[in-house]
């Protein structure tokens, strides 16, 4: 996989993706394939575009987030100003990732204790029911 294209099969095989899901990042200018006809040939750019964009969805990035930062990528700047732009929108993913995990540790918690007390009232009901 060094600088040959891959088909669009190759590409759904490599990534564990479909084909209408590279058509839609296609659509949504996040993937530029070669043409050759009908023929859609991906280079090693649309492969680490592709990997960015897989991995920014699994962050929770939204795909019009995910496309202005691959678009900073041509600045010119060594990609100083690309790698500086994800990192403080992945600082702020982050931290809004670990509020929703700590109100979901609130909410577990809370959980376990309306369970643990509905247990403690099933079971002073069945020693009742048994007198």
């Amino acid at each position: 996989m060094r600088d040959e294209t891959m088909t669009i099969r190759q590409m759904c095989e490599a990534f564990g993706v479909t084909a209408r899901t590279l058509r839609f990042y296609e659509s949504r200018e996040l993937l530029a394939p070669l043409r050759q006809g009908q023929k859609r040939l991906y280079t090693r750019r649309d492969r680490a575009r592709l990997t960015l964009i897989l991995r920014g969805r699994r962050f929770g990035f939204a795909l019009e987030e995910i496309r202005q930062l691959l678009e900073l990528y041509d600045l010119g700047d060594g990609q100083r100003t690309q790698l500086a732009q994800t990192v403080a929108r992945a600082r702020d993913r982050l931290a809004a990732m670990e509020a929703q995990r700590d109100d979901l540790a609130e909410a577990i918690a809370e959980l376990k204790g309306q369970l643990a007390a509905a247990a403690a009232m099933l079971a002073g009901n069945d020693k009742t029911s048994a007198a």
